[in-house]
């Protein structure tokens, strides 16, 4: 094989990611697309492949012969069904994270991928950001010595309008957002440590979002979206305030990681700003990034040596394509995985713990906060 020719399932937001796949002179194609909507079918077709085969069944994209690898860029709850009809299809699959919206769902798809011998590969394109790749190559240097805390506070400055807007805002298609919104940071907290969660406490809350507005209420069409500060008039129009909307808009994690690594993670989904704040403390020093300013600081306590005199501020390039480069990378990374077998930053078991921790953690919320010990899974790979 030569050239990859992807197909993708999903033509919503996510979908704008194909685009660094679709390059005909390069090593990849995207030549089909199925989604329920033929009006953003059709604006695929506009943005990315005028030629693109359409499809409101996602099956005819897998009967094709002329796809040998499958996107799934759908809505969380569906991941578990392409993902494993993909793969049962005779395609290698590259699945935007979560990988599923239960523990068993994604242990169900990894268990396919290996019986098919297809390559399956989880969308966790922070593994791709500069910045998180230079804390992690900080952190194992060794300069701030033996790792022993983690703190991440996550402003989710636009949670409203992404997440309370559409169908993430209904638990029977999440789980909860600690899985579509937190899978990305449990992964990296992971990922950078070197060590998986084994067990949780969190507390959390419907604090903002939701109420008792009709299902059925859009923006457009309501008689106070001129003073609403949650009104949205285009794309994603439903009533952040109705009924259904039942999952936490404010979470607070706490992890004891392998190791007796202590994290924790702090979700708020209706903050002024966005940025995500991580800090990384060890016996010698501390690592913590600012990633609206671009830069990682690296502080230093005593060490009877050179270090402890030497703080060092990291400042942070641009870089092209979207997620803050991540995106291209990512693309690129799937598709050498699929003609050279090399393997990829992510692995599909990564993908399953941190859907794994999230699980724990709303278990954990809707318990009252008592701790839940994380499922481990058939084995534990570091990769």
């Amino acid at each position: 094989m030569e050239k990859v020719r992807i197909g993708i399932i999903g033509a919503g937001l996510r979908s704008g990611i194909a685009k660094y796949w679709h390059d005909p002179d390069g090593k990849s194609v995207v030549v089909g697309v199925a989604d329920v909507s033929m009006e953003r079918l059709k604006e695929f077709q506009e943005k990315i492949n005028e030629d693109a085969y359409i499809t409101t069944d996602y099956r005819e994209l897998l009967e094709r012969k002329d796809i040998d690898a499958i996107a799934v860029l759908s809505p969380d709850h569906l991941h578990e069904e392409h993902a494993i009809a993909s793969l049962q299809a005779g395609k290698h699959v590259y699945c935007e994270k979560p990988l599923a919206i239960t523990v068993e769902g994604c242990d169900r798809i990894i268990e396919t991928a290996k019986k098919t011998g297809k390559h399956l590969m989880v969308g966790f394109n922070m593994r791709y950001m500069s910045m998180y790749q230079t804390m992690k190559g900080i952190i194992d240097s060794g300069v701030i010595g033996d790792l022993k805390a983690v703190w991440v506070r996550h402003f989710v400055g636009f949670g409203g309008y992404f997440y309370y807007h559409d169908w993430h805002g209904n638990s029977k298609n999440t789980t909860s957002l600690l899985l579509q919104k937190g899978s990305h940071d449990l992964d990296v907290i992971h990922w950078i440590t070197g060590k998986y969660t084994k067990k949780v406490s969190a507390f959390g809350g419907l604090d903002y979002f939701g109420g008792s507005q009709p299902n059925t209420l859009t923006c457009p069409t309501c008689d106070i979206k001129d003073t609403c500060p949650e009104a949205s008039l285009h794309t994603l129009t439903q009533c952040a305030f109705r009924e259904e909307i039942d999952v936490e808009d404010n979470n607070m994690v706490i992890m004891e990681l392998e190791g007796g690594i202590k994290a924790s993670y702090l979700q708020c989904h209706f903050t002024p700003d966005y940025q995500r704040n991580y800090t990384f403390i060890g016996t010698k020093g501390r690592v913590e990034n600012n990633d609206q300013d671009g830069k990682v600081y690296v502080r230093t306590r005593k060490s009877n040596s050179w270090h402890e005199f030497s703080d060092v501020t990291y400042d942070m390039k641009k870089e092209k394509g979207s997620h803050g480069g991540a995106d291209p990378k990512i693309t690129n990374d799937f598709v050498e995985l699929v003609l050279n077998n090399k393997q990829p930053l992510t692995t599909p078991f990564a993908g399953r713990m941190s859907v794994a921790v999230g699980c724990a953690a709303t278990e954990s919320i809707r318990s009252g906060g008592k701790v839940i010990d994380v499922s481990p899974g058939p084995s534990i790979t570091y990769v």
